[in-house]
């Protein structure tokens, strides 16, 4: 009895332990308050690696719901379908042959929240509705206002920075495209990797 207590007692410890090598997550969505201890995700791509800051204490659910996809391996194998140079680089929702993955649910707008769509921020991609960003995000190769929250109309969620890696983003848009899609590479540019860092 004394063995299996011991034997149980190891294995909640590496459970534990296994836990807290991950992001430490409250209500994912619904503008719930989220307690956050990752600050930084890397991606690595087909062109290089991309080091991203988050900003949680102004976007608390878009971050949660960004590395909920992260730590699920939502990321790997998608790509960046949406080049538009002067604009943003667009992905992390798209297999290499244009299909779509499914996703959880919408994750509410906090457009709000004072940070601005500069070059080098990234913003979760949507839909009209402005509660209906999953999975897709862009980054700003550009300051681009229109994307920003207009008088009552909410803008598109700024919710982390490129630190380390616009070289990558901006090569990105020197690929030849157009030859599958409009606005997509002819060659993938994958993300092969992620990883979330303290």
């Amino acid at each position: 009895m004394s063995c299996l207590r011991l034997v149980l007692l190891v294995g909640m410890a590496l459970l534990s332990l296994s836990s807290m090598s991950q992001v430490t997550e409250t209500a994912v969505t619904g503008g719930a308050s989220s307690e956050i201890t990752a600050r930084h995700v890397e991606l690595k791509t087909d062109l290089g690696i991309i080091l991203i800051e988050l900003f949680p204490d102004k976007a608390p659910a878009t971050v949660a719901n960004f590395l909920r996809y992260c730590n699920d391996g939502f990321y790997v194998g998608t790509i960046f379908h949406r080049v538009i140079p002067g604009f943003v680089v667009q992905g992390g929702g798209m297999t290499f042959d244009f299909v779509k993955k499914e996703t959880h649910d919408p994750v509410v707008n906090e457009s709000n929240n004072g940070l601005k769509n500069r070059r080098g921020t990234l913003s979760m991609a949507r839909l009209p509705d402005p509660d209906s960003a999953t999975s897709q995000f862009f980054i700003n190769l550009n300051r681009n206002r229109h994307l920003d929250p207009q008088k009552d109309q909410p803008g598109y969620t700024v919710f982390a920075r490129v630190i380390e890696g616009m070289d990558v983003v901006d090569k990105m848009t020197e690929e030849p495209q157009g030859k599958y899609r409009a606005q997509a590479p002819d060659l993938p540019i994958r993300i092969l990797a992620v990883t979330v860092k303290p």
